[in-house]
């Protein structure tokens, strides 16, 4: 699987880098149709809490791409949205083929 991860204007830590690879290889683990993973990570103007902004794409062959966009006063807790919200249209879309 291909996992992007782009910030805008700033500079991803390891630390961040590392947990956001290690939820999106999570998410893949239970979703084995998933290729590939955009994230995009962005603070958002003005300066105040809740400006930390994740958005994540992610593709599967023969699907619609799976899109959650979520704001929190961390990057890793809007990851963690972010990740909660794909999962639950992973799981509508599992429930729609039975």
């Amino acid at each position: 699987m291909d996992i992007r991860i782009q910030a805008i204007h700033f500079d991803a830590s390891e630390k961040l880098v590392s947990f956001i690879n290690k939820k999106i290889e999570r998410l893949a683990r239970h979703n084995v149709n998933i290729s590939d993973a955009d994230v995009t990570l962005k603070v958002v103007k003005p300066e105040t809490a809740m400006n930390k902004e994740a958005l994540i794409k992610v593709v599967a062959p023969q699907h619609e791409d799976i899109v959650a966009t979520k704001t929190a006063d961390t990057f890793e807790e809007a990851i963690d949205l972010a990740i909660e919200a794909i999962d639950r249209q992973l799981d509508k879309k599992k429930a729609k083929k039975i």
